[in-house]
C-alpha cells in the first residue's frame, strides 16, 4: 500500500518561505510523475507543479513560475516544493499525488496516489 505524506506547511507572512516535502512509502516511485496540487476553499483543485517519472521536465502553474521550484530525491523517495516569496493567495491546502509514467503535467482524476493534504496560510 502506497503512503503518500506531506510535511513543511504552516503560517508565513507574504513575502516568506516555505519548503513542502511529501515522503512515500510501501513501493518506489521512480517510475511515478510526482507533483503537487493545492485547492482553496471554493475553488477547484489544481496542479501547481510537477516533475516527470525520470526528472527531466517540470511544468508549474503561471502564477507560481520564478517563485516554487518542484524536485525530486528518487532515494530517498521524496519530492520538494520549496516556496518562496510566498503571496496571499498562494494560501490553500497542498497536496502531494503521484501518475505511473506521467508527464510533468497531469490532471487529478489521473493520479494515482495522494497525499492527505497540508495547509499553507501566508498572511498579509
Amino acid at each position: 500500500q502506497v503512503q503518500l505524506v506531506e510535511s513543511g506547511g504552516g503560517l508565513v507572512q507574504a513575502g516568506g518561505s516555505l519548503r513542502l516535502s511529501c515522503a512515500a512509502s510501501g513501493r518506489t516511485m521512480s517510475s511515478y510523475a510526482m507533483g503537487w496540487f493545492r485547492q482553496a476553499p471554493g475553488k477547484e483543485r489544481e496542479l501547481v507543479a510537477g516533475i516527470n517519472w525520470y526528472g527531466g521536465n517540470t511544468y508549474y502553474i503561471d502564477s507560481v513560475k520564478g517563485r516554487f521550484t518542484v524536485s525530486r530525491d528518487n532515494a530517498k523517495n521524496t519530492v520538494y516544493l520549496q516556496m518562496n516569496s510566498l503571496k496571499p493567495e498562494d494560501t490553500a491546502v497542498y497536496y502531494c499525488a503521484a501518475e505511473m509514467y506521467g508527464s510533468s503535467w497531469w490532471p487529478p482524476e489521473q493520479s494515482d496516489y495522494w497525499g492527505q493534504g497540508t495547509q499553507v496560510t501566508v498572511s498579509s
